[in-house]
């Protein structure tokens, strides 16, 4: 499988809610409990600039919103949105409020409403990456921060070992726990087409936004990104 075959927003909108019975549970299982870690790394690295207004784009079904809410204590709104309902559903039963249907191509907010705007492993399933951060470059107030967590192709060292966790244990893994084995095979391709990290930083730059950097985790296999908001003219 090749991300060709799951390029369209329907087929990938329709996996996720394939999956979403076994969606925490294979997040927890095949990142070997660390997905919990780097989500708790991002809201605290959020946290520290204080941020009284933010967004959760992709929010899936509501980790990272929690995670953010635990966080940042200060913030007067954190909102989630996704273009999935079924996942959306999942997050409200975990109490995350407010949520919106919305697409990341299209976000429907007013210029400068966040002074953060968080994706977590969703960048890669966007029809349209340059587009996608263009909306959140607007949707940012002014010296606002984008911040990505997402998988990164990792070091050449560990390619093999790695595609073959993610492209041959991780659909076995899902199918033992009756969920749809063809959505991993996904995402090991996703990953395996991703940008490297140094290239995403670009993307961020070419968007409109500033001073794009990153941390690379897990041995490298992870990436934490920022970049802001410029002040508009």
């Amino acid at each position: 499988m090749t991300p060709d075959a799951l390029q369209g927003p329907e087929a990938i909108r329709d996996m996720f809610a394939r999956i979403r019975g076994r969606y925490d549970l294979l997040n927890r299982l095949l990142s070997l409990g660390q997905d919990v870690g780097w989500r708790r790394l991002m809201a605290r690295r959020v946290a520290a600039r204080r941020p009284r207004r933010i967004l959760d784009l992709a929010t899936g079904s509501g980790d990272v919103w929690l995670a953010l809410r635990r966080a940042c204590a200060g913030a007067e709104l954190i909102v989630g949105a996704d273009f999935c309902q079924p996942l959306l559903a999942l997050a409200g039963a975990k109490g995350a409020a407010p949520l919106v249907a919305a697409d990341a191509l299209a976000l429907p907010f007013a210029d400068g409403s966040f002074d953060a705007i968080t994706v977590a492993f969703g960048v890669r399933n966007f029809a349209d990456r340059a587009a996608a951060f263009r909306e959140c470059a607007r949707a940012l107030r002014p010296g606002g921060r984008l911040w990505v967590l997402e998988f990164t192709p990792p070091p050449r060292a560990i390619a093999p070992a790695y595609f073959f966790y993610v492209g041959r244990v991780g659909p076995w893994v899902a199918r033992a726990v009756g969920a749809d084995p063809a959505a991993y095979r996904y995402l090991g391709e996703s990953i395996r087409h991703f940008p490297r990290a140094e290239d995403l930083a670009g993307e961020l730059a070419a968007a409109g936004l500033t001073g794009a950097g990153f941390d690379l985790l897990s041995f490298g296999t992870v990436a934490l990104h920022w970049a802001e908001c410029r002040p508009r003219e």
